[in-house]
């Protein structure tokens, strides 16, 4: 499976994008940003690309506010017109990677994934935003291709580092492509993504800390399978420190959708939950599951396709360090 298939089939909680926020960050709808990354492992099932990129894209979309403002921060760090390419790493359909595009219009832009569906997307919607002369695309298996990706005056990786299994080698061959005074964006961690209150008036209350709790178990087994895996402290600053980098600050930015949401939002907490009640199966127990067969049954006035209560609410970390 590419690194791009694991950080996708990841996804339920994700990226968001790209999602993964699972997320723990993309990987959690939301976990995200259109960049693949959160929340099952369908066990080397290939995704379904039309079905993932758009769940993706949407993703990625509805935190685009909150990564426009990462990559404005990003842009008081680096001087905006002195940084002339950009690697998105990880780019799944490319929602970030038109934004740093636009926050750093001297660059050339470059989407790296494993994809070449998602960065087919990824080019559609550059030139669609008028960007595509200072776009480009790269297909690349990570780890293996890092070293090809070329120099950069800026590494973007969001939520995708923690589907290399070595991360601390993975963010030393990052590091060897900044060119002096050049920054790294770590996406990595955050807040789990929430939809809905404590007390839902269906089974248990507290349901989606214990979907959490499952996912944190399953994200676990995913970076335990990864070729390679080392056992890592997820110390960013301590491992950005040991790529010879130095810590250029971290912040979080969160994605607050209120309720009543949009259809869009809606049918988005629907196709996590959907992937929740797949991939999670029965690492979770019967009267959760049950909760959700209710919330996703269109045909239940308590369902997510109904219900008031509804909306979305997480936060990503950007950790950077720069080069020199």
């Amino acid at each position: 499976m590419s690194q791009h298939q694991h950080r996708a089939s990841h996804q339920g909680h994700d990226h968001g994008q790209k999602h993964e926020g699972h997320d723990h960050g993309q990987t959690q709808p939301g976990h995200d940003h259109g960049q693949k990354h959160e929340g099952h492992h369908h066990d080397g099932a290939h995704p379904d690309w039309s079905e993932m990129a758009l769940l993706l894209e949407r993703q990625a979309e509805i935190a685009s506010p909150a990564y426009t403002e990462a990559a404005a921060w990003l842009g008081t760090l680096v001087p905006v017109y002195g940084v002339r390419r950009v690697l998105d790493v990880g780019s799944g359909p490319g929602v970030v990677t038109s934004l740093l595009a636009e926050a750093f219009p001297a660059a050339e832009t470059v989407a790296v994934d494993g994809s070449p569906e998602l960065l087919l997307r990824a080019r559609d919607r550059a030139e669609a935003r008028g960007l595509g002369a200072r776009f480009a695309t790269l297909h690349a298996e990570l780890p293996a291709a890092i070293g090809t990706l070329g120099e950069a005056d800026l590494v973007w990786a969001g939520n995708s580092l923690h589907h290399i299994g070595d991360q601390r080698a993975a963010l030393a061959e990052f590091a060897a492509l900044l060119r002096p005074g050049g920054l790294i964006a770590l996406v990595e961690g955050g807040l789990p993504t929430r939809h809905l209150p404590r007390h839902i008036g269906i089974g248990r209350p507290g349901l989606e800390a214990r979907l959490d709790a499952a996912h944190a178990h399953g994200f676990g087994r995913m970076r335990a399978e990864l070729p390679g895996s080392v056992d890592e402290p997820e110390d960013w600053r301590a491992l950005l420190t040991s790529a010879g980098l130095t810590p250029a600050g971290t912040r979080t930015f969160l994605t607050d959708v209120p309720a009543p949401v949009s259809p869009v939002v809606r049918e988005l907490a629907v196709s996590h939950h959907q992937r929740l009640r797949e991939g999670l199966g029965d690492r979770i127990d019967a009267d959760d599951r049950k909760t959700l067969d209710v919330l996703l049954d269109p045909a239940d006035e308590r369902s997510l396709h109904h219900r008031t209560d509804l909306f979305h609410l997480t936060a990503r970390t950007v950790h950077t360090a720069r080069k020199g």
